[in-house]
């Protein structure tokens, strides 16, 4: 996995984590991936829908502070 890549992917998960569903998540993980992939280069859609999956399942990837209220 490429450094950006890996860099998207923790950046968006993190800031995911701060949201109350998976929707909600989903939502700011695609904004987030989208602005960050472009900012280094890379394309927005990618970022988007990378950056969508990883927040939209970080609840059931276990990620710490990932919860449903």
């Amino acid at each position: 996995m490429p450094f950006k890549t890996a860099l998207l992917l923790i950046t968006t998960v993190g800031l995911a984590g701060c949201l109350e569903n998976n929707t909600q998540r989903g939502v700011a993980g695609a904004a987030g991936g989208a602005v960050i992939s472009s900012a280094t280069g890379g394309s927005a859609l990618t970022g988007a829908a990378i950056g969508g999956a990883a927040g939209y399942f970080c609840k059931d990837l276990n990620v710490p502070g990932c919860q449903n209220n």
